[in-house]
């Protein structure tokens, strides 16, 4: 029965990921965490910090390293196909479909509205791994390792993964002597 569970998890978290992985990662979030009980809150966010070290998309990652995790092989391959195929086929069909009707308002319209949708879900597992730092290393780490990054990617143009690279060095240097 996992087999089923992980097509059906990550065939609804890419079908309804509607704009990438940003969109999907919430919607696999839910289905690994919450509804599986695949990973723990803590594990997630140190699979999507590896993921994210890492090249390619990161809800093929996410997948393959549950998928492997919960059934093996076999696993790997039913979640990769979940996550991958859906959005090849729906890319095909609605390109062909947007291409009909690109200057319709209503498909600028839809577009546009689905936005800030996505904006919120990203906030909410943002509120949801940022309250689990603090509650993990506490509100002053949590909150100068967020200004680091903060000032490494924003002002000082570091690529994201080099500072995941960076916040697991400091993890590993600093607050390994300090976390129980």
């Amino acid at each position: 029965m996992d087999w089923l569970n992980l097509l059906i998890g990550f065939l609804l978290s890419n079908l309804l990921g509607y704009g990438g992985g940003p969109a999907s990662i919430p919607l696999m979030h839910r289905e690994i965490v919450t509804n599986y009980d695949w990973a723990t809150d803590q594990e997630f966010s140190n699979m999507l910090a590896l993921a994210n070290t890492l090249p390619g998309p990161i809800a093929t990652k996410l997948a393959a390293y549950v998928g492997y995790d919960v059934y093996g092989l076999l696993g790997l391959s039913i979640a990769l196909a979940a996550t991958v195929l859906p959005s090849a086929a729906a890319l095909i069909w609605l390109l062909k479909l947007l291409q009909r009707y690109r200057q319709s308002p209503v498909v600028k319209g839809m577009t546009l509205l689905v936005q800030p949708v996505i904006a919120v879900m990203m906030a909410v597992l943002t509120w949801q791994m940022g309250a689990g730092s603090i509650e993990d290393i506490g509100v002053w780490q949590s909150l100068g390792i967020a200004a680091a990054a903060y000032w490494l990617m924003e002002r000082r143009k570091m690529h994201p993964a080099l500072v995941i690279v960076l916040a697991f060095a400091y993890g590993a240097a600093v607050l390994s002597h300090f976390i129980v």
